[in-house]
């Protein structure tokens, strides 16, 4: 029987449950996202060569911060199962009235939460693995892995470990459930929907003393960021960022009677439709709110601070790699032996011929002349002609080399040998073979190489290390902080029931109801985004500042991937709270 009641209870508050089963959808997909990692092909790729230390930080970093990622969704969904208690305490109150033992109500939450969780759990995980391709296709492109190296996969592993994870939260939630229905009476059960909270007004003069107090500390810290910069971690940093917290609180708090008297001054505004009710709404519950207004808006901050300037360094880093190394391949060779070394010769014996493999190879003889080591005019000119004055001017002044004429070379002590080559056709494949023909060199003499690719993948790795946190705990802010404000106005929805009834009873029809629903959603979720903007513009201002010093600012690349998420993620609670608050104003 129980089992019975619980799907059809599942089956009727599916609505109801519609932001707990985003939050948990979205929860699972990121969680097994993260973890797949190491089991995808590309990374086992990356993990067989010489990046493979990269790899294992990547993994090990992940691993890490799964640990935080989940305590944060934890929070989030025993947040969200409060609010399902709350919203059915009428319910569980005709339950106990009809015989039922808090056993048995206890009972029948467990089965719905496991119903639910199990749905969310298997719909987190399809999404997962459409997501795990993507990201795998996106490290593809950033590390350049060959295409026949990325193929589909699907971590068995990583699901388990979610699995495992989101089941302890299950676990939490039951027995919170469990919790709450032990310790609930009847009588508060059956009146939960009549209990009101006091509110209490704002003056005018308090609020705007307030707002210029507010705006006046966020204009003091915007000043300290951009003249003293974002690098400089000391005691002033720490003022900073007190003044920017303190001045966003106070810009919400004056809001519950700032905003309502400069819509008053507008009488056609503020009488059209229902307006003044939906203001007069919000206004009375920013008195309650503007403290978690405050922690969202510096949620939504590091989001979309921490997405785009990640994100952001992409063209630094390959800009960084274009500069340290020009040329495919840089090989100095001292030979034991004195005289000619035919060192491409020497290459093609090992299996890698510079003719066949290199679009353009160069093999420079370094002459020496008492303390002064030199290469020839020819050869400057060769490797200018090729790669630019620049990067022939950085070859001799990270190798301490001195140009000579030509014919001053003549008879003169040759040093070394360099060797200088770009690749032609598949750089990867060339890549290995030219490792693997360095052994014939071991007997020869001494030798050592920089290669472009080697380069690369060194500074690769610290930009997807970046990259990886960066999107990781954005996307983790982004969705508490949506979450958050979604399971507030749901609440909200729930309290406003009654009155919404009332103004239907007035004659307000349906769709101005519906609408002005919409415009307290909007205005909560509005709010704190539009402030988080402004802060992430300011403090992407100072972070630019600090990228542009070693290369070139990706502006319009962070600013797409983070709009994309907060119109996936933003928008996607905010519809959904749309959507769940109008039927709860209905009477749904």
């Amino acid at each position: 029987m129980f089992s019975k009641l619980a799907f059809k209870n599942v089956g009727r508050s599916m609505k109801d449950y519609g932001v707990w089963f985003l939050t948990i959808a979205f929860g699972v997909c990121l969680f097994y996202v993260f973890n797949s990692l190491e089991t995808q092909a590309v990374f086992q790729y990356l993990g067989s060569g010489p990046q493979a230390p990269t790899a294992q930080a990547i993994r090990e970093l992940i691993g890490m911060l799964s640990v935080f990622v989940w305590v944060v969704l934890a929070f989030l969904i025993l947040y969200a199962s409060g609010f399902l208690i709350r919203r059915r305490k009428g319910e569980l109150g005709t339950y106990l009235l009809l015989g039922m033992e808090r056993g048995q109500v206890a009972r029948l939450l467990l089965l719905e939460t496991l119903c639910m969780g199990v749905l969310a759990l298997l719909a987190g995980l399809g999404l997962g693995v459409l997501a795990a391709w993507g990201l795998s296709a996106f490290t593809a492109g950033l590390f350049a892995v060959p295409m026949t190296e990325f193929t589909f996969s699907v971590s068995l592993a990583a699901m388990g470990k979610t699995a495992l994870a989101f089941s302890l939260i299950f676990l939490l939630v039951m027995l919170c459930h469990a919790f709450a229905v032990s310790r609930c009476r009847l009588l508060d059960l059956m009146q939960a929907r009549r209990v009101n909270q006091e509110l209490k007004a704002q003056s005018l003069g308090v609020s705007v003393v307030l707002f210029l107090a507010g705006a006046g500390l966020l204009a003091v810290a915007y000043a300290m960021l951009l003249t003293r910069g974002l690098l400089r971690v000391d005691a002033l940093f720490w003022v900073m960022i007190g003044l920017g917290s303190l001045g966003t609180l106070l810009f919400f708090r004056s809001l519950s009677g700032f905003l309502l008297r400069v819509c008053q001054s507008s009488k056609r505004l503020y009488y059209r439709n229902l307006n003044m009710f939906v203001l007069r709404q919000f206004n009375a519950r920013i008195n309650t709110t503007y403290r978690s207004m405050t922690v969202i808006c510096l949620m939504l901050l590091l989001a979309i601070g921490i997405t785009a300037s990640s994100v952001g360094l992409n063209n630094t880093v390959e800009q960084m790699t274009a500069e340290q190394a020009p040329q495919d391949v840089e090989l100095i060779f001292y030979p034991e032996q004195e005289g000619e070394v035919d060192l491409p010769a020497l290459l093609a014996e090992g299996g890698f011929d510079p003719e066949a493999e290199c679009a353009f190879s160069l093999a420079v003889p370094v002459y020496r002349t008492g303390e002064e080591r030199a290469i020839t005019q020819s050869m400057h000119d060769a490797i200018a002609g090729r790669w630019g004055q620049d990067a022939a001017y950085a070859f001799r002044a990270h190798n301490g080399l001195a140009v000579r004429p030509d014919d001053a070379a003549q008879g003169a002590h040759i040093d070394g040998w360099y060797f200088l080559a770009d690749y032609a056709g598949d750089k990867y494949a060339a890549e290995a073979r030219f490792q693997e023909a360095l052994s014939t060199l071991d007997t020869l003499g001494v030798y050592g190489c920089t290669t472009r690719i080697g380069t690369w993948m060194e500074v690769m790795g610290t930009k997807v290390l970046v990259l990886f946190i960066g999107l990781y705990l954005g996307v983790v802010f982004l969705l508490a902080s949506a979450a958050v404000l979604a399971l507030q106005q749901l609440t909200q929805a729930a309290d406003n029931a009654p009155r919404y009834q009332l103004l239907a009873r007035l004659g307000a029809p349906e769709r101005m109801r519906a609408r002005s629903v919409d415009i307290q959603v909007f205005l909560s979720f509005f709010l704190p985004l539009a402030l988080a903007l402004v802060h992430a513009a300011v403090g992407m201002t100072a972070a630019n500042a600090v990228i542009a010093e070693v290369g070139k600012v990706d502006a319009a690349a962070s600013s797409a991937v983070a709009a994309v998420l907060l119109l996936v993620i933003y928008g996607g609670y905010f519809l959904a709270t749309c959507w769940g608050s109008r039927r709860i104003v209905r009477g749904g």
